[in-house]
């Protein structure tokens, strides 16, 4: 089994307090899981984390962290949001806080 940072990506871009974390987990699960969205199974998915508006999405197979990454457009869409929301997927990093302040410029909102 490969290891957790091998099968993780980084979520920027989850709109925070619009709902429950524990249903917004579910959300990004089921984003992450579909394969319109190039995803797979979804082992675990962490939020809140100490990042406002991050989360991790561990996948049970390392491939599908490649797959997830190609996709360039990921919309995170349920009907209990009045829009779409982008979210920005990147690779995990150990040191985490080094991977959020590149994505900060990437996720504005107007």
């Amino acid at each position: 089994r490969a290891a957790k940072s091998t099968r993780t990506v980084v979520v920027a871009g989850v709109p925070n307090g619009l709902l429950q974390d524990e249903i917004m987990a579910d959300i990004l699960t089921i984003h992450f899981q579909k394969s319109r969205n190039n995803g797979g199974d979804v082992e675990e998915v962490t939020y809140p984390t100490g990042n406002k508006g991050v989360a991790y999405v561990t996948f049970e197979d390392p491939e599908v962290v490649d797959s997830v990454l190609k996709k360039e457009d990921h919309q995170l869409e349920d009907k209990r949001f009045s829009q779409s929301y982008p979210l920005r997927v990147t690779s995990y990093c150990e040191n985490v806080s080094s991977c959020i302040i590149l994505l900060l410029p990437l996720v504005w909102e107007p």
